[in-house]
């Protein structure tokens, strides 16, 4: 009797369906890409403007120098400003005022901030216009006292004065002398009274700089 060899039956698993979290992560991850990507140009763009100001305003900056060079004129020769009785009252055809400017709280007069403002001191046509450069330089100038007239006449206690050394061969005591009578005694030094010129320098793309000194006539 012949019996039948045994027969094994191979079952195999049905493949379970896809569910797409592969995919799921891909696109998380292309997200993430993607804003990093867009961060990572824009902070670029920013990087380039903030540049390009830079640059601008490191030009504003030497550009302001032709706003000295007008008031040196201002001071020498026959400018309006050359002589003690130029200097003695206001003048806005020299964009000038005898007596100390209103300033901000970073010591800009609110002249240069506003344009009604500046009408009573100064006066537009004195602006340095660039037009292929688009850059206008404005200035002002104020005398650091307290009242107007001559400086002689007001004296010491009106003004403010740029600090002097003793004369070759002289004293504390004759300079102290001299500042109160003025330059009466001979051999005495004639105090400077302060002038403060204040720069407003406007360029493109809305860049604006601003430019301080402190001079005398002499």
């Amino acid at each position: 009797m012949k019996t039948a060899p045994f027969m094994y039956r191979q079952s195999f698993a049905q493949p379970r369906a896809q569910r797409g979290v592969i995919m799921l992560f891909i696109l998380v991850g292309l997200a993430v890409m993607l804003i990093g990507a867009t961060a990572l140009v824009r902070s670029l763009d920013i990087s380039l403007v903030n540049a390009g100001n830079l640059a601008f305003r490191r030009d504003l900056v030497n550009q302001g120098e032709r706003a000295m060079d007008a008031v040196k004129a201002s001071f020498t020769g026959s400018g309006a400003l050359a002589t003690e009785a130029g200097r003695s009252d206001h003048s806005t055809a020299a964009n000038y005022r005898a007596t100390t400017l209103t300033t901000n709280g970073a010591g800009i007069p609110l002249a240069l901030l506003d344009d009604a403002a500046f009408g009573s001191v100064g006066t537009s046509a004195n602006d340095i216009v660039l037009a292929d450069q688009k850059i206008t330089v404005r200035y002002v100038i104020d005398r650091l006292c307290a009242t107007t007239g001559q400086e002689s006449v007001i004296g010491t206690t009106q003004c403010m004065l740029a600090d002097r050394n003793v004369p070759v061969g002289g004293s504390g005591t004759m300079l102290s002398r001299a500042e109160d009578s003025w330059g009466g005694m001979a051999g005495g030094v004639k105090p400077q009274v302060l002038f403060r010129v204040s720069v407003r320098i406007d360029g493109p793309r809305g860049t604006q700089a601003f430019l301080q000194a402190s001079m005398t006539p002499q």
